[in-house]
């Protein structure tokens, strides 16, 4: 796999990357100034045709990155579907197919196609004539099956956060709508992390693909996001959450729980004490998630509670403070966990807060060795968030806040 220098270009503008003259002329009514690292190292690659894979993590501008030099590389006066967009959620498929909109400027027509959606209205866009395709592989697939889609006339895929959709089991459906494309069509990958199976599988559909390395850990340690820790005992997290919002009084918060059953407590605990507050998680039916992620997108709702299954689907600009309830599992959880704030069209550095018990000291020390920084301990002010080992739990330490008006401060 050949590399590519990240920093190919200093002080890049659109009109250095080779686009069209109808593209720069879209991102500068749309407000676009200067490209973001991720597009200025990737659009000019993969304007040649070549395969290329992206390291970038959500909120850089790389639905940008790729849609552009698609949208530039199809030929639109043939028929069929020509470009496909594979994405891991319903959620991330609208974003991405409004964006990819946005800059096509009525140059190409689009469909999304996901599950947990009417397939009437899908069916009815794929019939008049859609040219990308962007959507979820299982609905895509089923449709392949039915005879309702043919992907034969592909010229360019785009798999998009292909480590979620291999997380979220997605592979054999990808492999099996892969199959069905044209063997010389231009392929491009993005994922914020590269793990072994997002490595197979480019090795397996692509030809040697240009490797475009925004690498995670360089932009996580970047100035776009401030993390912190606080090490506390498991019966006072909850204390010291109303006592971090008060402290911080956050623009907007997305609280990451690790299982449904988590988040599910954490959101009765503040049942009554504040408003603007919602959860979200997998068991939500999907009309329902809808709600809520709209409500906190316009800014109706100002803290979420989340899982990390539909967390990560999560895109918002928004977003001022990303607080770890629970450690994540896994380290490249925490990459895409806090890669929902310091986003790249939010107008202040985004701050992103880790709860660690003591007994989770090696969990830190691996997130601590993949962000490749040590994570600064965030101080609140009058607040003991551990006791001393053999000091006995008394009831006024109960995981409940001493006084509700520190509560009522934030709402």
């Amino acid at each position: 796999m050949r590399r590519t220098q990240a920093a190919a270009v200093i002080e890049p503008t659109f009109e250095s990357l080779g686009l069209s003259p109808a593209s720069i002329q879209t991102v500068k009514a749309l407000g676009f100034e200067r490209p973001s690292k991720i597009q200025s190292a990737f659009i000019p690659v993969a304007l040649t045709g070549v395969d290329c894979s992206g390291q970038a993590r959500t909120g850089t501008g790389k639905t940008a990155a790729f849609a552009l030099p698609m949208i530039e590389r199809l030929d639109l006066t043939k028929p069929g579907v020509l470009g496909l967009v594979l994405a891991p959620t319903r959620e991330l498929s609208e974003q991405v197919a409004e964006e990819t909109k946005r800059l096509s400027n009525g140059r190409a027509s689009t469909a999304i196609i996901v599950g947990g959606r009417p397939m009437g209205p899908q069916l009815s866009a794929i019939r008049k004539g859609a040219q990308i395709i962007i959507g979820t592989p299982g609905r895509i697939l089923d449709l392949l099956k039915r005879g309702e889609l043919s992907f034969d006339t592909v010229e360019v895929v785009i798999l998009d956060e292909a480590d979620r959709m291999l997380d979220e089991g997605f592979r054999p459906d990808i492999e099996k709508i892969l199959k069905r494309c044209p063997t010389d069509r231009q392929t491009m990958l993005l994922s914020a992390t590269m793990p072994p199976e997002v490595e197979q599988l480019s090795a397996k559909f692509m030809r040697n693909p240009q490797r475009i390395d925004m690498s995670t850990d360089a932009l996580v340690a970047s100035e776009m996001i401030e993390q912190f820790v606080i090490t506390v005992d498991a019966d006072r997290k909850f204390s010291l959450l109303t006592r971090v919002l008060v402290q911080e009084r956050p623009k907007q918060v997305l609280v990451f729980c690790r299982t449904k059953r988590g988040a599910d407590s954490l959101y009765k605990k503040f049942d009554g004490k504040l408003d603007k507050i919602a959860i979200m998680h997998g068991d939500l039916p999907q009309p329902k998630r809808d709600k809520v992620l709209a409500a906190f997108r316009s800014g109706k709702t100002r803290m979420l509670i989340a899982t990390d299954v539909v967390g990560r689907g999560i895109d918002i600009s928004g977003i001022s403070h990303i607080i770890n309830y629970d450690v994540p599992e896994y380290c490249d959880d925490y990459v895409h966990r806090i890669g929902r704030t310091g986003r790249l069209s939010s107008e202040c550095r985004g701050r992103a807060i880790t709860f660690v018990t003591r007994e989770q000291g090696d969990q830190l020390t691996k997130i601590e060795i993949r962000v490749n920084k040590l994570l600064p301990t965030l101080e609140v002010a009058n607040f003991e968030a551990t006791r001393p080992r053999e000091q006995r739990r008394r009831p006024e330490d109960d995981d409940a806040p001493r006084q509700r008006s520190s509560i009522y401060a934030y709402g």
